[in-house]
């Protein structure tokens, strides 16, 4: 699987990159996951700061374009993005850490 960056816009209110890409790939479509680590790694990114939105791929094409959003860290990721594309890209989401943190104060008291 080769990822060619296509076009790269930075927005500094929301401290992420939005960045649109093409891979070229032998088999069938990569997962989502896939594609994330990948692109992470080609952008020296955790991937917990990198949230794949969409991948299309045409028919019988060995070529998808797909479009993510690239976050200066997890935090921030978990801060905008929606509960539904967190848990699509397996990135944990903030209210569980929360819930955990309430949970631990409620014990000791």
């Amino acid at each position: 699987m080769e990822i060619d960056i296509i076009s790269e816009d930075t927005n500094p209110m929301l401290h992420r990159a939005d960045v649109r890409f093409e891979i070229v790939h032998d088999d069938a479509t990569p997962s989502r996951l896939s594609v994330r680590d990948s692109l992470a790694a080609k952008l020296n990114k955790d991937s917990a700061e990198v949230v794949v939105h969409k991948l299309d791929t045409k028919f019988g094409m060995r070529k998808t374009v797909g479009y993510a959003k690239v976050y200066d860290s997890p935090e921030f990721a978990r801060d905008i993005e929606q509960d539904y594309m967190l848990d699509r890209n397996k990135i944990e989401g903030g209210d569980a850490e929360a819930d955990a943190d309430a949970e631990a104060e409620a014990e000791e008291a």
